[in-house]
């Protein structure tokens, strides 16, 4: 029996130090097909302000990019340090993703970065935009392969329980692959990214058009910006539905905590605007609805009931049941290996095993035979996550998305208009909206990940027996260094970035600029 204070402290390790690196992956994730559209238009027009674009934006991304490799190579280190019993239980289907990302997609951006960099004056027009593509691309699969393999704790498909290793192994790797929450978290995630890169790059240029400084640049930046951002709002929008739709049927439990739904409504259901969520209670402190809205919302039908906390939770009380008959099976197996009746206990409750396991927390030195109705109502509620976090987390990511949407369709009006530099109350209010993408980014993995406890695996793998058996002292002083080196990283990268923002596009380039010199005074 792990410490449950060992395991909030790997949670919040790991939280912290996916958080931060989650601040840098978006903007590499958009930034790369930004700078390749651009280098396009370069390579189709000839024209040299636009090369004089993607050299300066490119500064921006590489690094952008070098710290997102430095914050994410921890991560991958800490499933098997703090998550060592998760590695061993899920680490043949969860590795695949990793190792594919690590040949495909790393070597791939390793390789080209360079190129990206410092091969202007090696390679053609055409040999340089290839490269550009090559490492956008690389960046995408990057993020592809480690969604994959998130989707798998989201939705796990593909694999099977072998009752002899006692460990999940890959049964089709076509299905962990293709499966639909990898699928749509992909593009969600993929297209949230080029939001960021859109928001990121009109913010800047409107800075430089505010002080009438570059403004060759920052008018084109801006257009391309604001021209890629209204298509990934939409996109983004398209797709989080999706996801949601998706995500509601794979796991019932989080869709209800996203919408603070305590009981099961006749449906077309009523939707919750705001409310105020007590876990204790079951139910919500206060409520604000709109009549009929939730269930086209959530089930794209009329008719589909949406399945309440409370109902999941009594639903789930059986679950527990035949999981503790699939772990006394599992008993059995191990004192007689080949028992026939075992074997088909287990093959009887074998979906139901991770419900066991929840609730064998609350077994007196593991024996399960020993728990009664009060644990195992226990651990059926113990199936809910915080709906309180997760309800909060998913209204802050759609605020902030609405508010980039009617940012965007305004940005897109004036720049159609050619208004955009004329408006100084929009010029400050762009560099403004730089942080919102990145909030509503973490916002939305917040969403995902506490929405999917009290599991590691949905319904397969506690979070709670996941965990490394270190010390609570271990874990706080790496905790400590890991909070005070990625804060670190995080205030030397804005420093760059400012940095290069303050010296502009041409500060210490060869390129010609492009404000024309001022005539030499007579003599």
């Amino acid at each position: 029996m792990i410490d449950p204070d060992v395991v909030l402290l790997s949670r919040w390790q790991f939280a912290v130090t996916a958080l931060y690196h989650f601040l840098f992956v978006p903007l590499t994730l958009g930034l790369g097909f930004l700078l390749a559209a651009i280098e396009t238009v370069y390579v189709l027009s000839g024209r040299a302000i636009y090369r004089h674009m993607v050299e300066f934006w490119s500064k921006l991304f590489l690094v952008n990019f070098a710290l997102g490799v430095a914050t994410g190579l921890t991560l991958e280190f800490e499933f098997g340090t703090n998550w060592s019993f998760y590695s061993g239980f899920v680490g043949d289907i969860f590795g695949a993703p990793l190792a594919l990302e690590a040949l495909m997609a790393f070597f791939l951006e390793s390789t080209f970065v360079g190129l990206m960099a410092f091969g202007w004056k090696r390679l053609s027009r055409m040999q340089h935009l290839v490269v550009t593509y090559l490492v956008a691309l690389g960046a995408n699969l990057s993020a592809l392969w480690i969604l994959v393999a998130n989707a798998f704790m989201q939705d796990p498909q593909g694999a099977q329980f072998n009752p002899i290793t006692m460990r999940m192994e890959l049964a089709s790797l076509p299905s962990l692959l293709f499966s639909e929450e990898a699928q749509a978290k992909f593009v969600h995630t993929s297209l949230a990214g080029y939001v960021t890169a859109a928001v990121y790059m009109a913010g800047i240029s409107a800075w430089y058009m505010l002080r009438g400084r570059h403004m060759e640049v920052a008018r084109r930046s801006f257009r391309v910006a604001t021209l890629f951002g209204v298509l990934s709002m939409a996109g983004v929008i398209t797709l989080g539905d999706a996801l949601g739709y998706v995500g509601g049927h794979a796991q019932p439990a989080k869709l209800a905590a996203m919408e603070a739904a305590w009981r099961t409504q006749p449906p077309p259901a009523a939707f919750n605007v705001v409310a105020w969520p007590e876990q204790s209670r079951l139910d919500n402190r206060f409520e604000l609805r709109i009549p009929y809205v939730l269930t086209p919302l959530v089930t794209h039908t009329l008719t589909q009931p949406v399945p309440g906390a409370r109902q999941i939770a009594q639903a789930n009380e059986l679950r527990v049941r035949n999981g503790l008959q699939a772990l006394e099976a599992l008993r059995e197996l191990a004192a007689e290996p080949g028992s026939e009746s075992a074997v088909r206990a287990f093959q009887a409750h074998q979906r139901d095993l991770g419900f066991g396991l929840l609730a064998q927390r609350y077994a007196r030195d593991g024996d399960v035979r020993s728990l009664g109705d009060v644990a195992i109502r226990r651990a059926a509620l113990d199936s809910l996550p915080d709906v309180f976090a997760v309800f909060w987390s998913f209204r802050l990511m759609v605020a902030v998305a609405l508010a980039l949407l009617a940012y965007f369709v305004l940005a897109l009006v004036l720049t159609l208009r050619d208004q955009v530099q004329h408006r100084l109350w929009f010029l400050r209010l762009a560099p403004c909206m730089i942080p919102l993408p990145f909030l509503a980014s973490e916002f939305g993995w917040l969403t995902a990940e506490l929405g999917r406890q009290p599991w590691t695996v949905f319904e397969l793998l506690p979070t709670w027996m996941s965990a490394s058996g270190h010390t609570r002292g271990e874990l706080v002083f790496s905790l400590g260094v890991f909070a005070t080196l990625y804060t670190t990283f995080l205030v030397v990268d804005i420093a760059l970035q400012w940095r290069l923002v303050r010296r502009g596009p041409h500060a210490g380039d060869e390129a010609t600029p492009l404000r024309a010199p001022k005539p030499a005074a007579p003599h």
